[in-house]
């Protein structure tokens, strides 16, 4: 297995830059894996493909604003700062650009890039050097950073947001992702209404989504590709309500390659039973040959190549179907990643 085998050819006038409205008016693929069927619907037909009794997972993790913009204070150099992963209050895993002049012991004023004086002004101070250009930074007053920053959009956005309220999930509630559970995009409070009508139960995990998300594999073997860890919680309600279903033979559909992380890693750590309640640090890396104890069926986006996330959802379809489902979207002018269109793996 080599990280070229996730790899496709993209034309860049399909990667959506900005959203379809209403959000369920999407486009969703539905591939069947019994017999590698594919069609092609909108996504709030979704319904009809949903049983009574069967469970909907979503992340409910809100995305924060983390893109800071700053001046470095010995020189006056602009720079801008993602922050990725809180290590303690104040202290923050960031990505720093331009970063090659920023070291330890660089102090920057974190602004809003307003011209008044007397607007808020954080100094931050980096105080560790990490892998892939990873630095972390003491900030001194977190509770203004909601305040100063902006919602980041991924890298291969660049039309700006009139409303950053696009970019989260109608559910969203607990804050903490620096990118948004992009499946959860297409729902909206009628749909979730619609389905729970049909008798399917809604059930809500948090898995903060990092890095992981913006970057692609860089090694060759995917095996040697470090993966960032997230901060995930499972609650004991969801666990048990989980367990009952899996238990009576109903599916368990998950929306979105986060909630498959989450629920599979809470399976992975439990011993007692198949799913015991869990709130730790993720880091379950999904490549085919992965042995699903709980997902039965997927809602995704799609993918960057050479992602984690494309080897995620490879392992749960196979390979085959996937690159003839990705074939058939570019064909057929889907639009693709964090705005693009859905698919439906049965």
């Amino acid at each position: 297995m080599k990280t070229s085998d996730f790899d496709y050819p993209l034309p860049s006038e399909l990667i959506a830059q900005t959203p379809v409205e209403p959000r369920d008016q999407s486009r969703l693929m539905v591939l069947e894996r019994s017999d590698t069927s594919i069609k092609h619907r909108r996504f709030f037909e979704i319904v009809e493909y949903l049983r009574t009794g069967d469970v909907l997972v979503f992340n409910n993790s809100r995305v924060i604003p983390a893109r800071l913009n700053g001046r470095k204070v010995d020189s006056g150099g602009r720079v801008e700062v993602l922050l990725l992963r809180q290590l303690d209050n104040g202290v923050w895993e960031t990505l720093v650009k331009p970063g090659k002049r920023v070291s330890i012991g660089t102090r920057i004023e974190i602004t809003n890039d307003s011209e008044n004086e007397h607007g808020a002004r954080v100094l931050a101070e980096v105080t560790e050097l990490k892998q892939d250009g990873i630095k972390v930074i003491s900030f001194s007053n977190q509770k203004l950073l909601p305040e100063l920053g902006k919602i980041p959009l991924p890298p291969y956005i660049h039309l700006p947001l009139a409303n950053p309220e696009r970019y989260q999930t109608v559910y969203a509630s607990v804050a903490g992702s620096v990118a948004a559970p992009t499946a959860g995009l297409h729902f909206t409070p009628g749909l979730i209404n619609k389905i729970r009508e049909k008798g399917v139960q809604c059930l809500f995990v948090t898995l903060h989504v990092g890095l992981d998300t913006f970057r692609p594999v860089r090694e060759d073997d995917p095996l040697k590709h470090p993966i960032y860890k997230e901060y995930g919680v499972l609650s004991q309600e969801v666990a048990t309500q989980l367990c009952q279903a899996k238990a009576e033979g109903r599916r368990i559909i998950c929306v979105g390659t986060t909630t498959v992380r989450i629920v599979e890693h809470a399976a992975q750590a439990s011993k007692a039973s198949l799913l015991e309640p869990f709130e730790g640090w993720v880091n379950l890396f999904i490549l085919p040959g992965y042995q699903f104890r709980v997902v039965d069926a997927l809602i995704t986006n799609f993918h960057l190549p050479r992602t984690t996330l494309m080897m995620l959802i490879t392992a749960f379809a196979g390979k085959e179907l996937i690159n003839k489902a990705y074939e058939e979207a570019i064909r057929l002018r889907y639009r693709f990643y964090s705005f693009g269109d859905a698919m439906l793996v049965l």
